[in-house]
C-alpha cells in the first residue's frame, strides 16, 4: 500500500495537479486482457504515471469482482499516496463486475414507488448499502453514483433508466434513500450529471446536448435532487457535458465558472469534490482541445479531471497556465484540500466488509419481482411442433447476460422454443421464418447506443411478426418505452411481460410469470437454476 497521507503543501506544483486527475485502467491484471485499448493503459504506461506523475486515483472497468480485490491492490501498492479508485456502479458491482450484485436500471424502483412509496424507499436504502459494502470488500473507494438526472423525456439515449425516475419528487426521494444506505460506509458517492441530463436527446458521449429552458423550469425539475443530494452530504457532484443557455450561453457546463462556482457552489452551496464527466467524451471534446479543455475545468471550479486523453498533456497545461497567471496556485490549493478530506474518509477507514451476496441477490429478486409487469392473459403455450426463441439484443458479441444455460435460452427451450439470437440491425433476416415464436428484445438506453428505442424498422418488423399471428409471447428486458409502444397495438390475449433488469435473474423471474409453473418445476433440473 502507497504511504499515508502527508500535507498536500509537500507536493510539487506538478504533483498537485496530478492529484487532481483521475485516469481510466481496465479491471483486469494483464495488459492481454484489456477491452479498450484506447482508454486503457499498458501496465507498464500505468505505473509509470502512477509513480512519476503522482496521480490521484483510477477507474475501472472489466475483470470479476474477486479479480478486482488484486488489481484494486496493485494500483495502490503503485502509487505513491493513496488513490481514489472509482467505478460507474449505479446499478451495483455486478453490473461491471461479474460475482458481485447486480441490480436492475434505478427507474425500476421508481415503478415500485407508484404503488408503494415507503418500499420504494427501502429498497434504495438496501441498494446503497449494498453497493457499498461490495465496493469496498474489492477496493473500489468512490461510488459515481447515483444518477439523479430527472428522467422526463422518453427519447433520452444515454439516462433513460438509469435514473429513478421521470418526476422531480420521485427522483429526489430515491436520492436519498440510496445516499443514506451507502453512507453507512466509508465511500465517496456523487450525484450525477449536474445540473440534469434527463430532458436531452443526444447522447454527450456522442455531441454537445443543448437544454433550452428557463431558469424557472430548472429550479422546479432538474436542480431539487441535486439540492437534496446536497442536504444528505453527497461527497461529489459530476458535471455534464451540456449546453445550458439560461446560465451561460457560450460555455458547456464543465467548462463553465457561471454554472460550477456561481450556480454549485455558490447558490446551492456545494463544498464537496466537483468531478468533470469524462474528458474523452465527444460532447466536449468538439469544443476545445484537450489541453485548453483540461485547463478551462479548472478554471470553472473542477477539482477532478475524469479521463483526460493524455494526463501528461494535461497536466503540462494546468502547469503552464498557473506559471503564466491564467490560474492562481490558491485555485489548485482549493481543490487539494477537497481531495485530500475526501481521500481522508475513505483511507482512515476500518478493514473493509467481506463480499457476500446471498442475501443482496435476494432483495435483487424482490426488486425484480416488485417492478415486474404482465398481461393478465392466458400462459404461453407448450408447443409440440418446432417453433422458435427469438432473442433480439443490441450486439451478440456484447451481451454478456446471455449463454446456453441463461433462462431466457433454457427455459422457452424446455417448451421446445428453439433459440435464435440476432442483432437488432439485422432482423430482416427473421420474417422469412414462419414458425411460432416467443420473441424476447433485450433492449435499454445506455452510453454511445446513440437512440433510445426501437429503429423505425425494428417496429415494422415486430408488427410484421405479431400481425401475422406467430408471436406466441413477448418478453422485453430493459426499457419500459418499448412495452408502451408495444401496448399500442398487441391483441389482449396474446401473453407478455416486461422486467427493468436484463440479468440471469430477470429472465427467470420473467418466464417464470408466463410459462406453466407446474410444468416448469418438473423441467427445472433440466435448466441449472
Amino acid at each position: 500500500m502507497p504511504s499515508e497521507l502527508k500535507d498536500w503543501q509537500n507536493l510539487s506544483l506538478k504533483e498537485q495537479i496530478a492529484q487532481m486527475i483521475v485516469v481510466r485502467a481496465s479491471g483486469y491484471l494483464f495488459d492481454h486482457q484489456i477491452r479498450y485499448p484506447a482508454w486503457e493503459a499498458s501496465n507498464a504506461q500505468l505505473k509509470k504515471w502512477l509513480e512519476k506523475f503522482n496521480l490521484g486515483g483510477v477507474i475501472l472497468l472489466g475483470g470479476s469482482s474477486v479479480e478486482l480485490q488484486a488489481r484494486s491492490h496493485q494500483l495502490q501498492s503503485w502509487a505513491k499516496l493513496p488513490l481514489l479508485i472509482a467505478a460507474d456502479i449505479e446499478e451495483g458491482i455486478g453490473q461491471r463486475f461479474p460475482g458481485g450484485t447486480w441490480f436492475p436500471p434505478p427507474m425500476a424502483l421508481s415503478a415500485i414507488y407508484q404503488q408503494n412509496p415507503g418500499l420504494a424507499q427501502q429498497y434504495a436504502v438496501q441498494m446503497g448499502e449494498i453497493t457499498a459494502r461490495e465496493a469496498l470488500a474489492i477496493g473500489i473507494n468512490w461510488l459515481l453514483a447515483p444518477v439523479v438526472d430527472v428522467n422526463n423525456n422518453p427519447d433520452n439515449p444515454v439516462i433513460n433508466i438509469r435514473a429513478f425516475g421521470d418526476r422531480p419528487e420521485v427522483v429526489t426521494a430515491l436520492t436519498r434513500a440510496f445516499i443514506k444506505g451507502a453512507k453507512s460506509y466509508p465511500v465517496l458517492t456523487t450525484a450525477k450529471h449536474f445540473p440534469g441530463h434527463g430532458d436531452t436527446a443526444t447522447d454527450s458521449h456522442l455531441d454537445l446536448p443543448a437544454l433550452p429552458h428557463a431558469e424557472s423550469r430548472l429550479a422546479t425539475v432538474e436542480l431539487p435532487p441535486f439540492e437534496e443530494a446536497i442536504a444528505q452530504g453527497v461527497d461529489s457532484v459530476m458535471t455534464a457535458h451540456l449546453l445550458i443557455p439560461a446560465w451561460d450561453r457560450d460555455r458547456p457546463v464543465t467548462l463553465s465558472s457561471e454554472i460550477v462556482t456561481k450556480k454549485l457552489r455558490k447558490q446551492l452551496g456545494f463544498d464537496g469534490l466537483v468531478v468533470t464527466d469524462a474528458l474523452i467524451m465527444g460532447g466536449i471534446t468538439q469544443y476545445a482541445s484537450p489541453e485548453e479543455v483540461a485547463v478551462m475545468a479548472v478554471e470553472a471550479g473542477s477539482d477532478i479531471l475524469l479521463m483526460p486523453d493524455d494526463p501528461e498533456v494535461a497536466i503540462a497545461a494546468i502547469d503552464d497556465a498557473v506559471k503564466s497567471g491564467r490560474i492562481s496556485p490558491q485555485r489548485i490549493q482549493q481543490s487539494l484540500e477537497r481531495i485530500w478530506q475526501s481521500k481522508k474518509k475513505v483511507t482512515e477507514a476500518t478493514p473493509t466488509p467481506d463480499l457476500c451476496v446471498t442475501q443482496a441477490r435476494a432483495t435483487v429478486d424482490s426488486i425484480l419481482r416488485d417492478s415486474l409487469q404482465q398481461s393478465k392473459v392466458s400462459l404461453i403455450p407448450n408447443l409440440t411442433q418446432d417453433s422458435r426463441n427469438l432473442i433480439v439484443v443490441d450486439d451478440v458479441l456484447k451481451a454478456a447476460y446471455l449463454d446456453i444455460n441463461s433462462p431466457a435460452v433454457a427455459i422457452p427451450q424446455g417448451f421446445n422454443y428453439q433459440r435464435q439470437i440476432v442483432d437488432s440491425n439485422t432482423l430482416d433476416c427473421i420474417l422469412s421464418d414462419s414458425r411460432p415464436t416467443l420473441l424476447q428484445i433485450f433492449i435499454r438506453g445506455n452510453p454511445f447506443r446513440g437512440n433510445a428505442g426501437l429503429t423505425a424498422n425494428a417496429k415494422y418488423i415486430y408488427q410484421q411478426l405479431i400481425t401475422n399471428g406467430q408471436v406466441e409471447g413477448i418478453v422485453v428486458y430493459g426499457s419500459p418505452y418499448v412495452v408502451q409502444w408495444l401496448k399500442g397495438f398487441i391483441p389482449q390475449d396474446l401473453p407478455w411481460a416486461f422486467s427493468y433488469g436484463q440479468m440471469e435473474q430477470a429472465q427467470a423471474i420473467a418466464l417464470q410469470a408466463l410459462f406453466d409453473s407446474e410444468v416448469l418445476l418438473s423441467k427445472s433440473r433440466n435448466f441449472g437454476f
